[in-house]
């Protein structure tokens, strides 16, 4: 994902529009806001959000609304920041380049990945489950890699199981009695499938 920041009209920013503005309040304040991110981590969706000023060079990284990196004055506008994210504590970079004249690109990265090639790697190592129980929201994330499961940015107690066909990795939520099922697609390129299980219930897998 890349955004782009143009001075063609002194130090007008038309990135931020007024939702954005009503639903945070801090940036009422960002005056150079140039860039906004939203990143599904296994602990959460989280919002990152780059000030760049380009006639200071200030540069300031918020992440879910709490200033992460400020650094006021800087001679030289391009550059990368470095700063972490979530629970998890991934690893995230802003690169900073210059286009032509006075624009500039502004790039994501995650575990040194781009924001896309990031998201396609996701797909392939994570399931996520959305659902409602009780009146609440969960987000159910689980990493094929090491089989931890994440329940709305909590790690989860987990006990594992082998049954005739497969496995499967029990949890609960709110008193609920949740498994995920792991069994083989029979396939060489599908793998393993992994099904979640709540109160008896598969719930559809969800896209993010």
């Amino acid at each position: 994902m890349t955004l782009l920041a143009s001075m063609a009209s002194g130090e007008e920013i038309t990135v931020c529009d007024d939702e954005v503005r009503s639903r945070y309040s801090h940036l009422e304040k960002m005056t150079d806001l140039v860039a906004v991110w939203e990143v599904a981590l296994s602990d959460g969706v989280h919002k990152i959000e780059f000030e760049h000023g380009t006639t200071s060079g200030k540069r300031v990284v918020y992440v879910d609304g709490k200033e992460e990196i400020r650094r006021e004055w800087m001679f030289k506008l391009v550059g990368k920041e470095t700063f972490t994210v979530g629970a998890t504590k991934t690893k995230a970079a802003i690169n900073i380049d210059a286009v032509s004249g006075f624009a500039y690109e502004y790039t994501l990265e995650i575990n040194g990945k781009s924001l896309k090639q990031y998201i396609e790697n996701r797909l392939k190592t994570t399931n996520t489950w959305i659902l409602n129980l009780g009146g609440t929201d969960y987000r159910i994330v689980l990493e094929k890699d090491t089989m931890d499961v994440w329940c709305n940015g909590q790690k989860m107690e987990t006990a594992g199981e082998f049954v005739e066909d497969g496995t499967e990795t029990h949890f609960t939520i709110a008193d609920h009695s949740c498994y995920i099922k792991a069994v083989s697609s029979g396939k060489r390129k599908e793998g393993i499938i992994h099904t979640l299980i709540v109160d008896n219930r598969e719930i559809p897998e969800a896209v993010e």
